[in-house]
């Protein structure tokens, strides 16, 4: 049945297996072999890039924590290993979840520049498949493991803007505080971690007001939360 679905329904259906523990070997066996013509004809645009990122990043994070949980609870190098060990095989290429995140949804961004440096010497497969500009909202639809993720959903190419814009709106009204006395929005710290996304600090404050995540015209000051790891694997869900 696999075979016949396109690199997009893969990634979609994989989640979907993944999500309602239903059996994803076949479909994670469609995409490792998944032809590379094939794949960039499915991934032509913007947001089917965007869709089948979101889709196998979001579905190995759970098979591999599902797999072996202890990175939720170890230490900060236990959960960076976790992320940078090549386990995810799509197109013949074996791709970390770093890889996902900062080389093909981050469009080649460094984990550590703060969202301005480049991520050194990105492969010939990222170059080709990596989307051409970051949209900073794909911060509050992967789940990374934390208690702040947001719900996971199966992301298709037709409507994924209107998708993220709800995983936006969601994230923000959980974890986002304002207090109007002393001018002062208190938002994640992955705010500050990936600030060069969102276009620095006034480019922050604009996309808080763009949400409504503080008042149209308020220019706050920006506090930042501690991120909070604690999770159950089943969370993942969503």
């Amino acid at each position: 049945m696999s075979t016949q679905l396109d690199p997009l329904s893969i990634s979609a259906d994989l989640l979907y297996a993944v999500k309602t523990d239903g059996d994803p070997d076949e479909l994670r066996d469609e995409l490792a072999r998944l032809d590379r013509g094939r794949l960039s004809r499915a991934l032509s645009g913007r947001e089917q890039r965007l869709a089948f990122w979101l889709n196998c990043y979001n579905a190995y994070a759970q098979v591999l924590l599902e797999a072996d949980p202890s990175p939720l609870s170890g230490s900060v190098l236990g959960r960076w290993k976790f992320v940078v060990r090549d386990r995810v095989p799509v197109g013949g290429v074996w791709l970390s979840l770093n890889d996902i995140e900062h080389g093909m949804l981050r469009s080649s961004k460094h984990p550590w520049g703060m969202g301005y440096l480049p991520r050194p010497f990105p492969s010939s497969f990222e170059q080709t498949f990596r989307l051409e500009e970051v949209d900073p909202r794909i911060h509050f639809a992967l789940s990374r493991g934390a208690e702040s993720c947001p719900p996971i959903a199966v992301y298709s190419p037709v409507d994924v803007d209107e998708e993220l814009d709800i995983a936006t709106e969601w994230y923000l009204e959980e974890n986002v505080t304002y207090d109007p006395a002393d001018e002062v929005a208190t938002v994640p710290r992955l705010f500050l971690w990936y600030r060069g996304d969102f276009g620095g600090r006034r480019g922050v404050v604009e996309f808080l007001r763009e949400y409504d995540a503080v008042p149209e015209g308020a220019t706050p000051s920006l506090e930042y939360d501690e991120y909070d790891w604690s999770v159950d694997v089943g969370d993942f869900r969503g």
